[in-house]
């Protein structure tokens, strides 16, 4: 490289063990020298640091003379190449910036991650022409989760990317989230939750049927909702009608003893933590998760409300049933009263009867959902908690700790 009055580019890396006092060191010299910096980009992997800096020299050979015995000093390695400078957006190639591409955040989740797991993601992302930018580990420990930032370009559909993304992560037992990098992405304020087989392991109405000895006659009915022989409210109504006569102590006993999802608690406590609103929106029945509300502190809670008579219940539902239309109505409204953007609203369920939600949602997450759910939400959780989608927040493990014990 020869010395010229030029603003020669210079990218310089530098590796080593990390301590107190390398970037200042090396940063001072590039002041002291008049450089130009144009980026900069530091990591430290267990303990070895790793320190990328793009910067424009008008006398190259003297500063990467200090660089290199300053970084001798310190114990690191500095090693340094010329590189072109970029073109302008659009001067080269014709296109805007937009229309360069389009950047997408990839959470990747697991019980452990490996090199097999890290392999299939970025395979799978580079058969769609995704180029990876920048890879960050969430999860403290075990590398248990890990963000990759990626931007696919124009002419790709994300949703062939969204469904090799999900069948690798099957295939391997690990969750993965795809999502468009935006502000909104990092400014959530809402979580609307599901309550059976969601926020908790049970579906309420099949432990009531089981009480009053008709679980095998609610279940045809289920299946047949299930499998479009009838509708949402009819299937509810002939369910209810069921119970009629069962006594209220047993819905009650049942509701102070829901079992928790795993990682509900954790997700719940952190999100208040945050300042995040929170709410339960069920097509079960009130007493469960108006407990629920209470057990957690959550902040809204909306279902269907049991008819009783003398202690009894009476095998009707009183007011409106909250069928998936209702779902995705009351999500609007509570963003309304919250003064909430859809887009910062995250929508979880596990059901058919919970698809308007989440697609009403700015992020729409199936947690161990049925089919029909897993392909028109955003992101799938199957192998992982609740808790899980702190993680979707970009919030790492680290966070989380100070979080919590906050």
């Amino acid at each position: 490289m020869s010395d010229t009055d030029t603003n020669d580019r210079v990218l310089i890396t530098v590796t080593g063990r990390d301590r107190a006092g390398i970037t200042a060191t090396l940063t001072g010299i590039l002041s002291d020298q008049g450089a130009t910096l144009h980026d900069i980009e530091q990591v430290v992997v267990q303990g070895q640091l790793t320190l990328c800096l793009l910067v424009g020299l008008s006398h190259a050979r003297d500063v990467l003379k200090e660089l290199l015995f300053a970084a001798k000093e310190l114990g690191m390695e500095l090693d340094f190449k010329p590189v072109a400078p970029a073109p302008a957006p659009g001067a080269a190639s014709g296109v805007t910036p937009v229309e360069a591409g389009r950047r997408y955040v990839i959470t990747a989740i697991g019980r452990s991650l490996g090199a097999n797991h890290l392999h299939a993601l970025a395979k799978a992302l580079a058969s769609e022409g995704a180029n990876i930018e920048k890879i960050s580990r969430l999860s403290e420990g075990l590398l248990a989760s890990v963000e990759i930032h990626a931007s696919l370009p124009l002419g790709r559909d994300r949703e062939v990317l969204k469904r090799s993304l999900l069948a690798v992560a099957t295939n391997a037992g690990f969750d993965v989230s795809l999502q468009r990098e935006s502000l909104y992405r990092r400014s959530k304020r809402l979580v609307v939750m599901d309550m059976d087989s969601t926020l908790i392991r049970i579906e309420v109405i099949d432990e009531l049927a089981r009480a009053a000895g008709v679980g095998d006659a609610v279940a045809r009915i289920t299946e047949r909702a299930m499998q479009g022989e009838m509708d949402y409210d009819e299937s509810l109504r002939q369910r209810v009608a069921l119970l009629a006569g069962l006594d209220v102590k047993v819905l009650d006993q049942i509701a102070n003893d829901l079992p928790l999802t795993e990682g509900a608690e954790t997700l719940i406590r952190v999100l208040k933590r945050l300042g995040f609103r929170t709410a339960v929106i069920s097509g079960g029945f009130s007493r469960a998760a108006d407990a629920l509300k209470r057990r957690l502190g959550i902040d809204y809670a909306f279902s269907n409300n049991l008819e009783i008579e003398g202690g009894k219940l009476t095998g009707r539902v009183v007011g409106p049933i909250v069928n998936a239309q209702r779902k995705a109505e009351l999500l609007e409204l509570i963003a309304q009263l919250e003064g909430v953007l859809l887009d910062q609203v995250i929508a979880v369920g596990d059901g058919a009867n919970d698809v308007l939600m989440l697609e009403k949602a700015g992020l729409g997450i199936a947690f161990r959902a049925k089919t029909k759910l897993r392909e028109a939400a955003d992101t799938n959780i199957s192998a992982s908690g609740l808790d899980a989608i702190l993680y979707l927040l970009g919030i790492s493990g680290r966070e989380l700790q100070e979080v919590d014990s906050g």
